[in-house]
């Protein structure tokens, strides 16, 4: 998959620093961005992968593939970074990764950001992208909705979303340590990607005048009975662990189908390291699976 694997002990030494310097809440969100967007290439990505600018629900977006791929099913990615940082292209490998191991189109959407566009703008954005995915002849069954951290959080928001106004929810949901209630305060201060200071600045810049009790901006308290399968992974060592673990047990209170893939030595949203870490590969690899199981492409290829 990778052309370089570094040891993870050498990863967490180097990404740490790297991580306080790009998520500190004593930077501006606007410096934020442009460096993550400025490094995001450091990252890596898959050989061949192919990526071309589009609109989805009135908004930019990128449409990322790997080789051939079947366009009878796709996959929705919300990328991550607290409401008020992140983009399509600090996710474009892993969207590639997931286009490979898939055999579909991955639509990373460029959602509004906050503190500019408070809650409800990166969920509006959300559903109007599922619903013009809809109009361009996808099944909403043969439409999976992926997503990290925040953006895992905004792909529960949605499927409840879709499931309560709509009558129909998505394939599956593919989450990665989801960001499912900002309103909780982290018991530990940090781990080696998020610190306490920076994830409070971000759920305050997402609710600004906000309900914080809206389920849109926590889905976590929902009620979760009719949502598509699951898949969650979480590190047993980052700041969402616990509240993942809640997550995953009140789904399973609902009945609703979930794989939970808890990680040892990892880090939060390691997945977007898949290019140079062995272990990041392994669950992105997983991730990708479960996907392309919902969707059932006509073509799948593998990661490894």
């Amino acid at each position: 998959m990778s052309q370089l694997t570094l040891p993870l002990p050498l990863a967490r030494t180097v990404l740490g620093p790297v991580f306080r310097v790009l998520l500190n809440a004593r930077v501006p969100f606007t410096v934020q961005r442009a460096l993550m967007n400025a490094g995001a290439a450091a990252q890596g990505g898959p050989r061949g992968l192919h990526m071309e600018r589009v609109r989805l629900g009135g908004r930019p977006a990128e449409r990322v593939t790997v080789g051939p791929v079947s366009d009878s099913a796709t996959v929705l990615y919300l990328h991550g970074g607290g409401y008020t940082v992140g983009s399509p292209a600090t996710h474009r490998g892993l969207a590639g990764y997931l286009s490979r191991e898939t055999g579909c189109p991955v639509q990373v959407l460029d959602y509004r950001l906050a503190p500019e566009h408070p809650f409800p703008a990166a969920l509006d954005d959300a559903e109007a992208a599922f619903l013009e995915l809809v109009a361009f002849g996808y099944r909403p069954e043969r439409i999976a909705v992926a997503g990290d951290s925040a953006g895992g959080g905004l792909s529960v928001a949605l499927a409840e979303k879709l499931r309560d106004v709509h009558g129909f929810v998505p394939a599956a949901l593919g989450l990665i340590a989801p960001w499912t209630d900002p309103n909780e305060i982290p018991e530990q201060d940090s781990d080696l990607v998020l610190t306490r200071p920076w994830s409070r600045a971000c759920a305050a810049a997402y609710l600004g005048d906000g309900d914080p009790y809206d389920t849109g901006y926590a889905p976590l308290l929902a009620d979760l009975h009719g949502l598509p399968p699951v898949y969650v992974q979480a590190d047993v060592d980052e700041l969402l662990h616990a509240q993942c673990t809640r997550f995953v047990a009140k789904l399973r209170e609902a009945g609703v189908p979930v794989q939970f893939t808890e990680s040892v030595g990892l880090w939060h949203v390691a997945q977007l390291q898949a290019a140079l870490i062995g272990p990041a590969a392994e669950v992105t690899k997983e991730l990708g699976g479960f996907l392309r199981q919902a969707l059932r492409p006509a073509q799948t290829r593998s990661i490894g």
